[in-house]
């Protein structure tokens, strides 16, 4: 009878540990598919304004014949946003996909027949919806991160975390040249 009671306990203590190897790797996979989620809708988001910019640079041009150097900028910056492997490649090619944005931007205010154009209002209606979209999947996407990154350091996560390889990932921050603002010259 002893004999019985003790392998009940040793067999409930063996499918508690399982249980709990289980639930914690699958709670792993689950929050780091999140993640993955979240950053491939950054990544759409991100890809929708490149496809916006060419159209957007096409109609600025007709306008702003001898503004070529930040369109080229802008070009250049556009080619580093969707090349970007990483969040932080990402992050800093938006960075610099945004200021030059926002000198092109203080350019038009030198062309008023290109602010009252049906076109380029649409492609700036369009780049703002999209701009507020971005925002939002960068604030998802570090959500998910955080409670990835949580789940993966708090005991005893964390000793499953290290057993089964997950390991922590990276934020999308802005780079440090976000908040300067963008110079223009005349």
């Amino acid at each position: 009878m002893k004999k019985s009671i003790v392998w009940i306990i040793v067999i409930v203590l063996v499918l508690i540990v399982i249980f709990s190897f289980v639930g914690y790797y699958n709670r792993f996979v689950s929050l780091e598919q999140e993640v993955r989620e979240k950053y491939s809708q950054i990544q759409n988001q991100l890809q929708r304004r490149a496809d916006l910019i060419p159209n957007l640079v096409e109609t600025v041009k007709g306008y702003a014949i001898h503004e070529r150097e930040i369109l080229e900028e802008i070009a250049n910056a556009r080619a580093k946003l969707v090349g970007a492997r990483t969040p932080g490649e990402g992050a800093t090619a938006d960075a610099e996909l945004s200021s030059a944005l926002a000198r092109l931007l203080v350019i038009v205010e030198n062309y008023p027949n290109l602010k009252a154009d049906a076109n380029f209002r649409q492609l700036m209606d369009e780049l703002a919806g999209t701009e507020n979209r971005i925002a939002i999947a960068r604030r998802d996407y570090n959500e998910a991160v955080k409670r990835y990154n949580s789940s993966i350091k708090r005991f005893p996560g964390v000793l499953f975390a290290r057993m089964f390889g997950f390991t922590e990932k990276e934020y999308f921050e802005a780079s440090p040249s976000a908040s300067k603002v963008p110079e223009v010259k005349f």
